[in-house]
């Protein structure tokens, strides 16, 4: 008997493993792509209304591809799946750099989400079903930390490769093209969906708003955070150089914060640990226009809110893993990604008119407000439903 236990135990650390590496070898090559298509646009001289579009294809391919992935995966499989988005992505990010035609390029990038769509959906589905129930929040944790920690160094590299020339695209090539020895390795351990989700997106939204609302308010603050923090500092009277260094700081709070998060997530009731998530981020953020921007207590202060409020995605899913097995998994995850995506699309234009109505106090405010709302949703349904 312990022995099987150990065996079992050891099987699933491989499926896990599996998983986790391929997503994460998989976001440093999403690290290095992002700035570098964005950049290569910038030095032919493309508006940057149409670079913005472009980027913004991206999410497009999600919203439209999510509903279909549990489908998707009870069809083909996990590890086949994975394996095919990631040729997908190479062949993509290679016709970026073989093309000029900006045309081509909105194919390109709608083609490239959606391998990122399928990465991202069928990673999570793995990682949550493969997950012990113990454990999970640990588990996501530790995947949200590894993952950002790939995508911060996708940048690095470009600084090595530069932006001009092949060097760049294969770096990027090769680096999604290691993404699949892991899955490879572990495919046996992949899970497998045998029936249709009785669950429509709607459905899943309604049975689990805190998880699944988690994801669309987290994309909208994250990135109105990345696309405004460093200007709201420049408003305020910082050089460039000081005002980058509160996004660094915002970053590493991210990375910092998920694991112990994901432990705290094992241990209550993890929709309260959501609201924590959303209050803390409000709090931290009506700080801010009380704050010296050249001091340390600001920074502190990015450090803890944006890193707490970046659990909203790790807890978020842990809940979800803990709410929902098999095909309805594979469809929770997918309606948090497409939410999460639909976040991205609709944070940069509020956080932005809210700065434009109240420069530059705006940028925080709407933050807060953004939160306040989910803390809300989460209060009240807490309220209502006081066991998970």
């Amino acid at each position: 008997m312990a022995s099987s236990e150990q065996s079992i135990t050891a099987s699933t650390a491989a499926s896990l493993a599996a998983a986790i590496g391929a997503i994460s070898v998989v976001g440093i090559g999403l690290g290095l792509s992002v700035p570098l298509l964005a950049l290569e646009m910038e030095a032919r001289g493309i508006p940057r209304t149409w670079i913005g579009l472009n980027t913004a294809m991206g999410g497009i391919a999600t919203i439209l591809l999510a509903p279909f992935m549990p489908r998707l995966v009870r069809q083909y499989g996990a590890g086949p799946m994975l394996i095919g988005a990631i040729v997908l992505a190479i062949a993509t990010l290679i016709g970026f750099k073989a093309t000029p035609s900006l045309a081509a390029w909105f194919v390109l990038r709608f083609l490239f989400g959606a391998a990122l769509c399928v990465l991202f959906v069928v990673s999570e589905f793995w990682i949550n079903a493969a997950a012990p129930p113990q454990r999970r929040g640990l588990v996501m944790g530790v995947y949200a930390t590894v993952l950002s920690l790939g995508v911060a160094g996708g940048p690095a590299i470009l600084g090595v490769t530069g932006i001009e020339g092949w060097a760049p695209y294969l770096a990027g090539a090769a680096l999604f093209a290691l993404g699949t020895i892991p899955v490879l390795i572990g495919a046996n351990g992949a899970p497998e969906v045998h029936t249709e989700s009785r669950l429509g997106m709607m459905a899943l939204i309604r049975i689990a708003p805190s998880a699944t609302l988690a994801g669309l308010i987290f994309g909208a603050v994250e990135t109105g955070e990345m696309s405004f923090l460093a200007i709201y500092g420049l408003r305020r009277g910082l050089d460039e150089q000081t005002a980058a260094l509160l996004m660094t700081m915002a970053l590493l709070g991210g990375v910092a914060c998920q694991i112990p998060l994901g432990l705290l997530s094992d241990r209550m009731d993890r929709r309260k640990l959501l609201l924590i998530c959303a209050v803390v981020g409000v709090v931290g953020s009506l700080l801010l226009p009380a704050l010296a921007m050249d001091g340390w207590a600001i920074r502190a202060v990015l450090f803890v809110s944006i890193g707490v409020v970046a659990g909203l995605y790790t807890v978020g899913l842990a809940h979800l893993g803990a709410r929902f097995e098999g095909a309805e998994l594979a469809a929770a995850n997918a309606a948090f990604v497409m939410l999460y995506s639909i976040g991205l699309i609709i944070g940069p234009p509020m956080v932005g008119a809210g700065m434009d109505a109240l420069d530059p106090h705006g940028f925080a405010y709407t933050i807060a407000a953004l939160l306040g709302v989910y803390a809300v949703v989460v209060a009240w349904r807490i309220a209502r439903v006081p066991r998970k």
